[in-house]
């Protein structure tokens, strides 16, 4: 954001300890911080530097739960402009850490720059616990002795990709927790909304979710794909704390296929699919392609309440009544557009508390009674077409779902469902309480009266 430019709407929180994962490229540290988590959330490769960004992954070990914080490979000596940037995110993770991990390849012994980052973590003055990872068989414990020469204490010897040793890496990390946090230990309180930032690349999702925090929480690069892990930020927000979820760009899983974008974007499809409520960021100077429908149908299909952003403003000739209109066309959740500019920081604020509102709208219950009185209304104003004669009837109906809002209808029989008439009926809901954007299941469900019953005991049903 510019200096003197709006506050950041949402202030960076973390409730649980954390433990940063720093080390040279391709030590295996993904890996390592997957086998430990317990899950497949971080990207690994053997193309060294395919984490960029600090990530926290949840774990729990001897009672006590704390972040794992994934970070890039470290290579001091390195001065890409991408590079620094991956240096940074890591030193920001040194930085928030009670604990820090060093991962190191033992195989390959210790390289040139090893005393160096020894060195910057010491003078961290946070615990410091090293890992000789890459240790997979009982006869190659010898090569973790070379590690000693850091003195940074006695290595563990691990095989991230067998499990080998990380009971006892584990141990030894929760044992210098509690030494530095006596009196404290993480509660799990209700979960925070999760609000994922979609797009396809180079649209600005990262720039605007540093605007969203008014720090340079995850990197920034012209170069498309820069994103590959999706990054969790816990946030609070007029008092409230919510999880945003920064993505890899979406493409066509063809264009992708067999490359390490392939992986990310499952992952970026995952973190949709565990979102409440998505901000698709389009570009708009570009306006509303077809590429960005298409994301946008990706959050729907993922059950996410979804807001359309349209980054660059401050550079746009879009027509923005003509997205609005064609987005309404397009899309089945009829979502709302509303346009910012992540350089400048506006209107950040207010794309981020309309996601916020959808998350909730979609958490919650209309009370069967009011949710009946609608169904009845809506039928009396236009009834369901008659077909061969008979029309369809429902007979009640209740929610019986949230995140996304899930309907049942009794109905005499489904046969008799008119898609333009369904679709009515969705349009109906959503205006009525407020769900523009919203995806909503409704499911159809014949009544089973004596005739059905005797129907199915025939077996004719």
């Amino acid at each position: 954001m510019q200096a003197g430019g709006p506050e950041p709407p949402a202030r960076a929180l973390r409730r649980r300890p954390s433990v940063a994962v720093v080390g040279f490229p391709n030590a295996g540290k993904s890996t390592l911080v997957n086998r430990l988590a317990g899950g497949r959330e971080a990207v690994t490769d053997s193309e060294p530097g395919v984490t960029r960004d600090r990530r926290a992954l949840q774990s729990e070990w001897n009672g006590l739960t704390f972040d794992l914080i994934d970070t890039g490979g470290v290579d001091l000596a390195d001065s890409d402009e991408l590079a620094r940037a991956v240096q940074g995110q890591a030193r920001a993770a040194i930085e928030e850490a009670e604990v820090i991990l060093l991962v190191v390849d033992a195989r390959s012994g210790l390289g040139p720059g090893d005393a160096e980052l020894a060195d910057l973590l010491r003078r961290s003055g946070r615990p410091v616990v090293v890992a000789a990872n890459k240790v997979d068989r009982p006869d190659d414990h010898a090569l973790a002795a070379e590690l000693n020469a850091l003195g940074l204490g006695e290595p563990i010897s691990v095989s991230a990709s067998h499990g080998l040793g990380t009971g006892d890496l584990l141990d030894r990390v929760v044992e210098e927790l509690r030494r530095h946090l006596p009196d404290e230990q993480a509660s799990d309180a209700e979960e925070s909304p999760r609000i994922a930032i979609l797009g396809r690349p180079n649209v600005g999702k990262s720039s605007l979710l540093n605007a969203m925090l008014g720090s340079d929480r995850v990197i920034v690069s012209e170069r498309a794909g820069t994103t590959r892990d999706p990054v969790d930020t816990e946030v609070e927000v007029d008092g409230e704390s919510i999880v945003l979820v920064d993505t890899a760009g979406l493409r066509r899983r063809g264009k992708v296929a067999g490359t390490v974008g392939y992986y990310a974007q499952l992952r970026s499809e995952r973190a949709a699919e565990r979102a409440d409520a998505a901000i698709v960021v389009c570009d708009a100077d570009e306006g509303l392609t077809a590429e960005d429908l298409r994301v946008a149908e990706l959050a729907m299909r993922s059950g996410c309440a979804t807001v359309l952003a349209m980054n660059k403003w401050d550079v746009s000739r879009t027509d923005i009544d003509d997205a609005r209109a064609r987005a309404t066309r397009k899309l089945r959740l009829r979502p709302s557009i509303v346009t910012c500019s992540a350089l400048t920081g506006r209107n950040v604020a207010a794309v981020l508390r309309e996601a916020i509102r959808l998350a909730h709208r979609a958490a919650e219950r209309i009370p069967t009674p009011e949710l009946n009185r609608f169904v009845s209304g809506v039928m009396a104003d236009r009834p369901p077409p008659q077909r061969h004669g008979r029309r369809l009837r429902i007979y009640y109906a209740a929610q019986v779902g949230r995140r996304p809002p899930r309907f049942a209808m009794q109905v005499n029989d489904r046969r008799l469902i008119n898609r333009d008439w369904a679709f009515h009926l969705e349009n109906r809901l959503r205006a009525a309480y407020e769900l523009e954007g919203v995806p909503l299941v409704i499911d159809y469900v014949p009544r089973k009266g004596r005739r059905n019953r005797s129907a199915e005991r025939a077996g004719r049903v």
